[in-house]
Order: C-alpha cells, then sequence, then structure tokens
C-alpha cells in the first residue's frame, strides 16, 4: 500500500514486529510466555542466541530465472540447494521484487522427508535417488516414471500431450487412476510433492495438482536438490524487512501503542482510538484479534515447540529439514508437519536444534493427534505446547472498510497466507495484486544508484 502511494500508519499492541508470527528472544522470554516458572536451565546456554519461531513457516523459492540469477550473485549457499520446489514461492517473488531481499540472509533447508509406515524417507530430488529410494517397489517406479513423464510434457495448450486426458473435467483421482499408482505413492505426490493439505484435491479437475508436479519436476532441472530458504535469526526478520520498505515510502510504524477501538461511523471505519486520541483513516487492516466481533472460528492449529540437543534421526544429519506426515498415514484427515531448523540459522545456541510441530486440530485431545511426530523426535529436551484458533473475517470488509486477515494455519509454507495477502490487496484497491507494481521506485539510501 506504501509502494501504490497510499499513506500508512501501522500500529502494533506490541513491543515487537510480526504479531503471532514474531520471533521470540532471549530463550527467557519464551519460557515466560508459556508460564513455565523455573526458566531455561544452564544446559540451553545464553538466552540471547535464541530465536524461536511462534509460527514455523519456509519460504519456497520462485522458479524463474530471475531468482536464477539472484541466487547466483547474493545467496551462493544455494549452489548446494536441497529440497524441492512445489509452488510459486510467493514471498520470494514479493522479496525480489520489492527489494527486501537486502535486509536479509537466508539459507536454505537441507532436506525434505515424508512418513511411511512409521518412518521417514528423504523426498527423491533427482532420478538416481528416485530408483534407489524405499518409497516404491521396482513396479510402482515404472509407473510412477512414466506419470512423471506425462507431467513434464503436459501442456494445457496443446491438446497432443494430454493423453486422453482433460485438464478442466478429468480429476486427479482418475488421472492417478490412468498411471495405476498407489496409495503410498498418491500420498507422497499429493503431499509430499503438491503440497495439499487434504485430499480434496483427488475429486477436482486435474491442472492445478499437474502444474504443481510440473513446477517440482522442472525446479529439480534448474536447483538440483531445493530452494526452500529459511532467514538467519528467524521469521522476525521478515516483518522488520517490510516495514523498512513501507517506511521509505512514507509509512510510520507505532509499535507497543494500544489500540482501545476502532472507530465507526454509519457503517464505515473513521479512525483506530489509542489513549485518547483518533488516527483517522479511510480503510483498516487488521489481524482477526483486533476485531473479534467482525471474524468467526475456523477450527483449531496445535503446534509443539521442541527443543532438541541432536538432529532428527534418518535425516542424514540435516541441521534443517521438514517432514510431512500424510493424512493417510495416521488416519487422519488433514497432515502433520515437522519443521526443524537449527544453530546454523542462528535461532539456538550452539549444538541445539528447534522442531516445531504442527497439525490442524481434529479431536478434542490435540496432544495425542501429533504423537507420530513427536516419537520422531525423541528424545526432547524441552516441548512449548500452544493450541490456537484459526479465525476468519465474516465479510469482506467492502462495506465497513475493515479488511481482516485469516489467521496462520498449520503449513510450513507462505503459500496460504501470500493468498489472503493478494485477496485483501483485490478487496480494497478493486484490482488483481500485480507484482510488476511491486518494483522499487526509490531508495532508502541518499544517493544510490538507480536500480
Amino acid at each position: 500500500m506504501s509502494v501504490n502511494g497510499k499513506k500508512v500508519l501501522h500500529m502494533d499492541r506490541n513491543p515487537y514486529y510480526g504479531g503471532e508470527s514474531s520471533s521470540i528472544t532471549p530463550l527467557e522470554e519464551l519460557y515466560k510466555r508459556f508460564e513455565l516458572p523455573d526458566g531455561p536451565p544452564e544446559s540451553m546456554g545464553r538466552g540471547r542466541d535464541w530465536n524461536v519461531d511462534l509460527i514455523p513457516k519456509f519460504l519456497m523459492a520462485n522458479g524463474n530465472k530471475s531468482f536464477a540469477l539472484f541466487s547466483i550473485y547474493f545467496w551462493p549457499v544455494l549452489m548446494w540447494v536441497y529440497h524441492i520446489l512445489i509452488s510459486t514461492g510467493q514471498l520470494v517473488k514479493m522479496l525480489l521484487y520489492t527489494e527486501v531481499t537486502r535486509y536479509l540472509d537466508f539459507k536454505v533447508v537441507e532436506g525434505s522427508f515424508v512418513y511411511k509406515g512409521g518412518k521417514i524417507y528423504k523426498v527423491p530430488s533427482t532420478e538416481t535417488e528416485a530408483l534407489a529410494s524405499n518409497l516404491m517397489g521396482m513396479f510402482e517406479k515404472r509407473r510412477f516414471r512414466k506419470f512423471l513423464v506425462f507431467v513434464a510434457n503436459f501442456d494445457e495448450n496443446d491438446p497432443k500431450t494430454f493423453e486422453g486426458v482433460d485438464p478442466k473435467q478429468t480429476t486427479m483421482g482418475e488421472v492417478y487412476k490412468k498411471f495405476d499408482l498407489g496409495q503410498d505413492v498418491i500420498d507422497f505426490t499429493g503431499h509430499a510433492l503438491a503440497l495439499y493439505r487434504t485430499d480434496d484435491y483427488l475429486e477436482q479437475p486435474c491442472l492445478e495438482t499437474i502444474n504443481r508436479i510440473k513446477l517440482y519436476s522442472e525446479s529439480l532441472a534448474r536447483y538440483g536438490k531445493s530452494p526452500y530458504l529459511y532467514p538467519l535469526y528467524g521469521l522476525g526478520e521478515l516483518p522488520q524487512g517490510f516495514a523498512r520498505l513501507s517506511a521509505i515510502y512514507g509509512g510510520t510504524y507505532m509499535l507497543n501503542k494500544p489500540v482501545d477501538e476502532i472507530v465507526v461511523e454509519d457503517g464505515h471505519v473513521i479512525g483506530v482510538k489509542s489513549e485518547g486520541e483518533i488516527a483517522r483513516c479511510k480503510q483498516l487492516i487488521c489481524d482477526p484479534s483486533y476485531i473479534p466481533d467482525r471474524v468467526r472460528k475456523a477450527g483449531q492449529v496445535i503446534r509443539v515447540i521442541c527443543i532438541l540437543s541432536h538432529p532428527i534421526k534418518n535425516t542424514n544429519d540435516a541441521n534443517s529439514c521438514q517432514i510431512i506426515i500424510p493424512q493417510n498415514q495416521v488416519n487422519r484427515k488433514s497432515d502433520i508437519y515437522v519443521c526443524m531448523i537449527s544453530y546454523a540459522h542462528n535461532v539456538a545456541a550452539q549444538g541445539k536444534y528447534i522442531a516445531i510441530v504442527s497439525t490442524t486440530v481434529e479431536t478434542a485431545e490435540p496432544e495425542a493427534e501429533i504423537e507420530p511426530a513427536l516419537e520422531l523426535l525423541e528424545p526432547i529436551d524441552q516441548k512449548f505446547v500452544a493450541i490456537s484458533d484459526m479465525y476468519e473475517p465474516t465479510d469482506d470488509g467492502s462495506e465497513s472498510q475493515i479488511f481482516a486477515s485469516r489467521s496462520y494455519d498449520a503449513t510450513t509454507h507462505f503459500e496460504t497466507t501470500c493468498n489472503d495477502i493478494k485477496d485483501i490487496y483485490k478487496r480494497m484497491t478493486g484490482s488483481d495484486f500485480d507484482f510488476e507494481n511491486m518494483k522499487r521506485k526509490q531508495n532508502d539510501v541518499f544517493g544510490e544508484d538507480e536500480q
């Protein structure tokens, strides 16, 4: 909004950036937040060496050439990328176009794993790895390879590549059946490659899923192993980077500023009352906690932060990784996610690891639901359990001009969050979000050459 010429005032009741997606430091603050009276033991090292994300998410890199060039010049570590590309990497695209990347340093996530039959297996990232993988039997591998060749050749503008599949009518379930893929392969493909959270996509037209898997396949040719990224010092660096961008365009930031009331007249927002004063506005964006009467509960998420003194078993001692537990493997409706980072990312004391388990709550015993994931992490030095309500706005904001974001979901990537941002943008401006319009037009260092 600042880049687009809007006058922006950002008020936050918290003394830090990022709201519920902040990174907590020092470690003593995390213990206080979860009301653990004794505080961290000496074995945890210095408290200020810790930056613990409350909501774990990785950034998915973009599959285009501009990112490839950017990685060569600015992220040499990407020459050894490790993981899978399964989406358009919208947040990275936003970071690149706005040049917020100049304020941040990233490190690549070292591995992606999928859970099958009580064990975890590396998601194959090369044809050699796929042939050697225990995820599939020999005959399944042949069928899966035929399926991947079909996906690679598929072009929605060329009916010759359809092989009898109608991209807008044939369901993804029917495509899997056409290639005779077994349930385990379907779970792995849909949840570890295409990153679906449930199996609802099986009944939907296959085009989106094919495009997701196609991006995954193409990324392997370009990057080798994995464009999942994580910022050094934690995700709390992201909102600070965007805050600085907004400030360059005249945005004003007020942290530690209580919000007493959203002032509405004749059904339209006219301002925000704080400490007896009213900051007047024509439009308001906020998270659900500021307007409880304008949102509805849409479920719950459980997140468990686990501090470890060791890498996760069977991950080849990776200092960062993601593990996806597909719903069918544990008789659930939604997947369980594990995301692990460590001292290598400047978020933990030397030799320490942070693994965060998250999933959508489905029963009255949320902790029991994530037990399969916790078993993978044993032994655990300390657990911090949070069960959060998820909210969504009850209206589109067109009348009140109050636009609420959705709560963060259980996924370990920012794609759903970016979709929410783009949706709010369209409702506020009446036009689609255009990455090209986000290109930086001003510099934040006086005298800097035009980019």
